[in-house]
């Protein structure tokens, strides 16, 4: 693990940090991210675009219930501490749909992908529970496919959200970006946004392939832990 003492600095001293963070600060809460080892993909044929597609929605929506959702997962200590620095002079911004950055209590979260508890009908449009989502991925009262409001391969990502996401780069001047390969668009083009004196930190297990960006190589648990 990296020094991090340099970033304590940093973040003591920016006005305003944003967090770009993926389904690796998760997996400390038990669920699996995506394509590493014993992620959602691990041992699926299909590409990621088929697996997360409208098409296996409506195909095979069974497979989202059985292997998206961990209702019983809570937040770790990487959420919390993200929370903790949004809450006092920053903003989040996750690809990821669990909710357990909201959980945690983080007051500044813009979830770009959507998220898994913000269930519906695709026929009548009527918001469903999870506990009936559960039972059925066929609405009760017109048949209609239950789905996520997650954005699937294929699907664009809401203008709002977008645009929010876009002005919340324009004014931070330090950015953390964690537990993401940081390859999927256009999550990765907010970095596009930032401001020109910005400055960029990665905190990984593994090197994300953006030049102009200070890579912490470890287990993010671990950095987390170590700053306040």
């Amino acid at each position: 693990m990296m020094d991090l003492a340099e970033l304590q600095t940093d973040i003591n001293n920016a006005q305003h940090i944003v967090f770009l963070t993926g389904a690796g600060v998760s997996t400390h809460s038990g669920i699996p991210d995506y394509r590493s080892k014993n992620g959602i993909y691990d041992g699926v044929q299909e590409s990621p675009e088929t697996i997360l597609s409208d098409s296996t929605l409506f195909n095979r929506p069974e497979f989202v219930m059985n292997n998206m959702y961990f209702p019983t997962a809570k937040p770790n200590l990487i959420h919390e501490k993200i929370a903790h620095f949004c809450n006092e002079k920053g903003n989040l911004i996750t690809q990821n749909i669990d909710t357990l950055d909201t959980k945690a209590g983080n007051q500044h979260v813009t979830e770009f992908h959507g998220n898994l508890y913000n269930i519906y009908c695709t026929k009548c449009h009527q918001r469903v529970s999870y506990e009936e989502y559960a039972k059925s991925y066929l609405h009760k009262d017109c048949a209609g496919i239950i789905r996520p409001g997650i954005v699937l391969y294929g699907e664009s990502i809401d203008p709002k959200v977008l645009n929010q996401s876009v002005e919340i780069m324009q004014k931070s001047d330090l950015i953390i970006i964690c537990g993401t390969s940081f390859v999927v668009y256009p999550f990765a083009q907010l970095l596009a946004y930032r401001k020109e004196d910005a400055k960029i930190y990665s905190i990984n297990k593994t090197e994300i392939p953006t030049p102009g960006v200070t890579q912490i190589i470890g287990d993010a648990l671990t950095a987390f832990q170590n700053l306040n």
